[in-house]
Formats: structure tokens, sequence, C-alpha cells
């Protein structure tokens, strides 16, 4: 029997520099997934052709004239949510901000803009983009009208069968978080629940294209008290800081409780990982360690998770209630890695309780 052909995934491209809008355009034709349903460049196009064209997913620049792409991500995600995919042409500063900020108005992930079929680096560009696109268009997005998070109702995750792994917590001194898809607004919503004087270290892996890590960090950093940087090897983690995974590479925590930076293959297609991470912190830091996984494609962190809590340590994962992708912490869940779900506004009050001996 015959099966149907698959039907493309209809992109929509907003890129003002019409170089650069054939680039993608051609990249796009190339990738039997997808389809070009419409090309413009401005905003303001963008926003009056979407009705019409209804794609699956939109290929967002980030500086355009008029209405930038900040805005026009704002306005696409309460007017007619469409899963959105910034393409940021320059790592510098201020385009970083604007990109990181897109994400956190609704956009799904930032990729690498290409600069030509010559360049170095262009075929793994190339289907980056593609795949991300491809990977983004099947994101249920919801129509986003307030960026404000509304507590819900905790839900626990705690096999009943397993009571072994649930002693009362010691008193932690490091916490682990994990994120992917819709990780970066999330991991904002968290850290900014945190006051400066937080009394652990926190390492954090979220899944993003290298070039943008130091941009992720900094831009991370201007949001709240918490001291957050990329991580350097052999560092002594102090409390109140965020070690951030530098881009395509593992972190994580040695022995002797000192930060690693290691090149080892990817675990899962993913450098950094959060399965390597909760595991290190496992064999570290024992019933001292605490790991969150929140929203995210995938598996990564679930079985790094498993062995976190097999070892006495406190496990939380973000609620499907409020989770973008809720893969990653279904993963853990499924696996017996978690002892809390809880949606993302009670995270933050959660872990300060836990730093104060309060963690039941």
């Amino acid at each position: 029997m015959s099966t149907s052909p698959q039907v493309p995934v209809r992109v929509m491209v907003v890129e003002d520099s019409l170089v650069v809008r054939q680039l993608l355009v051609h990249i796009i034709a190339r990738d039997p997934r997808l389809v070009v349903a419409a090309a413009v460049g401005s905003a303001e196009e963008a926003l009056q052709e979407i009705g019409r064209v209804q794609p699956d997913v939109i290929s967002m620049d980030i500086r355009l004239p008029g209405m930038d792409g900040l805005e026009a991500t704002r306005r696409i995600m309460s007017e007619h949510p469409t899963p959105i995919v910034v393409i940021a042409g320059s790592i510098e500063d201020e385009s970083l901000k604007i990109s990181m900020n897109a994400l956190r108005a609704g956009a799904l992930t930032v990729v690498e803009k290409p600069v030509g079929l010559t360049s170095a680096g262009f075929d793994g560009i190339a289907e980056t983009i593609c795949t991300q696109l491809y990977i983004m268009s099947q994101v249920p997005v919801v129509r986003q009208r307030s960026f404000a998070w509304r507590p819900q109702a905790a839900s626990t995750s705690v096999p009943a069968s397993r009571p072994e792994l649930d002693r009362s917590p010691s008193r932690p001194t490091i916490l682990g978080i994990a994120a992917s898809t819709g990780g970066p607004p999330a991991l904002a919503k968290i850290l900014g629940g945190l006051p400066a004087e937080f009394p652990l270290p926190i390492l954090l892996v979220q899944h993003m294209g290298a070039p943008f890590m130091e941009g992720f960090a900094s831009w991370l950093n201007g949001l709240m008290p918490l001291d957050v940087r990329v991580a350097r090897d052999q560092e002594i983690p102090v409390a109140g800081r965020v070690y951030v995974a530098p881009g395509d590479r593992h972190l994580l925590l040695s022995p002797v409780g000192t930060l690693q930076i290691s090149a080892a293959p990817p675990l899962a297609s993913q450098r950094p990982s959060a399965t390597l991470l909760f595991q290190s912190m496992a064999r570290s830091a024992g019933s001292r360690g605490v790991g969150v996984i929140l929203t995210g494609m995938g598996e990564d962190g679930a079985q790094g998770l498993v062995e976190l809590r097999q070892a006495g340590g406190y496990t939380v994962a973000e609620d499907e209630s409020t989770a973008v992708v809720y893969g990653m912490p279904a993963a853990a869940v499924r696996l017996g890695g978690v002892r809390l779900s809880l949606p993302l506004d009670l995270i933050a009050p959660r872990l300060l309780r836990l730093t104060r001996g309060d963690g039941e």
C-alpha cells in the first residue's frame, strides 16, 4: 500500500536584505521538507500577508526597517500565533539583545544567518536553519497577549513505589538547571526570582548555537540580581553566581567540586549535555545536589536526573501546564527521575525553601 507524500512545511521568510532573502529562499528550496510560502522585506509586510499566507513557521530577521523583529514577534504571537525562528545576522550586543528578547516574546529559537554560498561553514549553517525551521514548525504555539506568568496548582510526580529515593534532602550545595526550546524566557523567570545572595552556585545548560552563548549569558546577567557568566574550566563555583555552559562544550562538576569544561563527544547529539551535567552532580554532590529540568525537545537530561535522584539529590521538572515543549521534562518523569513537577512560577519559591532546609 503506497503512502501519501508528506506535505512540506510552509515557511514565511522575513528579511530586509534582498541578497540574504534570496539566499534563504535558495536554502529552503533545496530542502524537500520545506517550501517557501512567502518572502517579504519588512515586518509590516509580514503582518499584512500572514493571514493570507498562513505559514507553518516564520524565519524572522531582527534588524528590519521600520518595525524591528522583536516588535514583529510580539505582534505575530498576539494576533497570528506562529512558530518563529530568529535568524540573527550578528552576535554583537544590540542584535543579540533584541534576539534574546524576541525569544522572551514568544520566538522559539535563534540561529545564525548565512553570509554566502562560498563562506566557510555555509552548509552547516544552511542545514541548521532548515532543521530548526522544520522542527519548530511542529511546536504548538499559543496566543500571547501578556508575558506575565500566572501561578497554577502544582502537581507532584513522585512514584509511590520508590520511597527510598525520597529521603529528606540534605542541605543542598549546588543547583543544576537544563533547558532547550522555550528555555530562555523560562530561565529568566526562575533565575529572576532568586536574590543576589542565593546561597548556591547554579550550573546551567541551555541548548543554543555556540555563537550565541556569550550574548545569552550577558542578556541573562542584565535581567536579574544574580551574577551570570559563561563557565570557565577549573573555576571554583561560588554562591549567587550562574555558570552557563559554553557553546559546544559540556559543563561538568568535577569530583573535587570545581567546574570542568569538556570537549568530549556530544551525547545524544547534544553538547552541552544536560545528562552529563546531572550525572557529574550525582557523583560529586550526591544528596546535596538539586537538579531542575525545563521545557525542551527530546530527552536530554532525563537519565542524568534519574541518577541524581538515585544519589539522594532533589529533582524538579517544569510541569506540562507551563512548558513550551513538554519533551525533556516528560522524559525525566517517565524514567522516574523527577521528585516533583511544578509550574514555572512555583519553581523559584521551591528552590528558596530548599536552601532554607524546608524542601518538603
